[in-house]
């Protein structure tokens, strides 16, 4: 295994693990501050806007070069 796929396999795994942690500490608020449903759906779902603009980045970072 060379620097670079060892590189793009901790990114994976290490991001994945932040996004994770995140998402732990965003329930956590939510429960906390007694946010309802409401709020905990727009806490989330500011979070996976944010995973999918990366997800999205990386994609076309593949497609196009």
């Amino acid at each position: 295994m060379d620097i670079d796929q060892f590189e793009d396999l901790m990114l994976k795994v290490l991001l994945s693990g932040l996004i994770l942690l995140m998402a732990y500490i965003v329930y956590d608020l939510a429960k906390k501050s007694k946010a309802g449903k409401f709020g905990s759906f727009i806490l989330f779902g500011a979070l996976f806007l944010g995973v999918l603009g990366f997800i999205i980045k990386g994609f076309l970072m593949k497609t196009i070069g």
